[in-house]
C-alpha cells in the first residue's frame, strides 16, 4: 500500500480530466482502509470509487482514498430468492453480467451504467424502470472518524429518485464498503415496459425475453446512444430529469403540446432532461472541446483536451438555455468537485 504524491487522477475519472491528488493511496481491503483511515485522521480525504459520477474541475488538495476492494459471494437463498453481496470496488457492469450468468435476476435493465458497486446506493442509480433500492437489502460502511463499521438497511438509507442518506445527512462521514442485494432465482420479474427495449426485443423477434436477452438489448440501446467512456470522456447522463408538479407540467404542456413525459403519481410527472436540451436545440452542441453528445443530448463529454471548467461552463449554458426556453430548472446529476 503506497501513498503517492502529486499523482494524476486522468485515468481515474471517466471524463479524462487532467486533475491532481495532492496525496493518492489505493486500499484493497478493510485493514488496509482502517490503517489509512487512522495514520490520516487528521488530513482531509477524498474517497474515490470508480470516478463515473464526477466532474474534476480543480486539483483535490487532499489524501484520495481510492476504493479498490473487490470480491463476490452469494450469503444465503431460499427456493425463489438469493442474497448476494458484493465488495464496493467491483465494477458495476461486470457485476451485473456475473449475476445474469448465474440467472440471478432484478439488476438486468441497468446493465451497462458506468461505476462500481459501492457509488450505486449512494445516487441510488437506476434505468429503464429499475434502480438500485429495487433489489437493495443492505451495505456495509466505515466510519471515516472512528473506523467502526455500520450496516445501513434500506429504509436508513432514504431512497429517492437518485438521491440517498449518502449524499445529505451522513455526505463524508460513511465509506461504503461493501453491499447486499436480493435477487430472484426463479420466476423473474422481466421488465420491458420501455419502448426502446420493447422495439429492441422485437427486432430480433423475441416474445419472451430471458434475462440475457434484456441485457444484451439495454446494452444494445446504451451503446447506440452512449459514448464509451474509454474513448470519449463522459459521465453517463449528465442531468437529471426533472420532476414536475402535474400543475407546473400542465403550463408547460399548454405550451409546447408534444412535450415528452412520463406520470409519476396523480401530482407529479417526469419530464425527461435529454428531450428538453434537444428540443432547445442543443443536441450535438461543441464549444471547443467540451460538447453535448450528438446521439444523446443528456451527456456531456471531453472531445479530448476539455477541462473540468470547460464542461460546468457547458452544463451551466444548457440548463440556461433550456430554462428559457421551458420555464424547467434541470439539476447536475454528476458531483462536480
Amino acid at each position: 500500500m503506497q501513498i503517492h504524491t502529486n499523482f494524476s487522477l486522468k485515468n481515474y475519472n471517466t471524463f479524462g480530466i487532467e486533475a491532481k491528488a495532492k496525496q493518492f493511496v489505493a486500499v484493497h481491503s478493510i485493514d488496509e482502509l482502517k490503517t489509512v483511515l487512522e495514520n490520516h485522521a487528521t488530513e482531509k480525504k477524498f474517497i474515490l470509487g470508480g470516478g463515473s459520477n464526477m466532474l474534476l474541475t480543480q486539483d483535490i488538495d487532499s489524501l484520495v482514498i481510492h476504493i479498490d476492494l473487490k470480491g463476490k459471494k452469494i450469503l444465503k437463498e431460499d427456493d425463489d430468492f438469493v442474497w448476494v453481496e458484493s465488495q464496493a470496488g467491483e465494477n458495476w457492469h461486470e457485476f451485473v453480467l456475473w449475476t445474469i450468468d448465474q440467472n440471478f435476476g432484478g439488476l438486468e435493465n441497468m446493465s451497462l451504467i458506468p461505476g462500481n458497486v459501492g457509488t450505486t446506493p449512494v445516487q441510488n442509480i437506476g434505468a429503464y424502470g429499475a434502480e438500485i433500492k429495487d433489489t437493495f437489502v443492505s451495505c456495509e460502511a466505515m466510519e471515516i472518524t472512528t473506523q467502526k463499521m455500520k450496516s445501513f438497511s434500506k429504509e436508513e438509507c432514504r431512497f429517492g429518485y437518485r438521491e440517498s442518506i449518502f449524499k445529505h445527512e451522513v455526505k463524508d462521514k460513511y465509506i461504503i464498503t461493501s453491499v447486499i442485494f436480493k435477487l430472484t432465482n426463479r420466476n423473474h420479474k422481466i421488465s420491458v415496459e420501455y419502448g426502446d427495449i420493447k422495439a429492441e426485443l422485437a427486432k430480433n423477434n423475441i416474445e419472451k425475453p430471458s434475462l440475457k436477452d434484456v441485457s444484451n438489448a439495454v446494452i444494445t440501446i446504451r451503446n447506440s446512444k452512449l459514448p464509451n467512456p474509454k474513448e470519449l470522456g463522459n459521465s453517463g447522463s449528465f442531468f437529471k430529469n426533472p420532476i414536475l408538479s402535474r400543475e407546473q407540467f400542465l403550463k408547460v404542456q399548454e405550451q409546447f403540446p408534444d412535450v415528452k413525459h412520463f406520470d409519476i403519481s396523480e401530482t407529479e410527472v417526469k419530464v425527461p432532461a435529454g428531450w428538453l436540451i434537444e428540443h432547445s436545440g442543443l443536441k450535438g452542441y461543441r464549444k471547443d472541446d467540451a460538447g453535448v453528445h450528438k446521439n444523446q443530448a443528456l451527456v456531456l463529454v471531453n472531445y479530448g483536451k476539455a477541462t473540468g471548467q470547460d464542461i460546468l461552463s457547458l452544463s451551466k449554458y444548457v440548463q440556461k438555455t433550456v430554462f428559457d426556453k421551458y420555464g424547467i430548472a434541470i439539476e447536475a446529476e454528476v458531483n462536480v468537485i
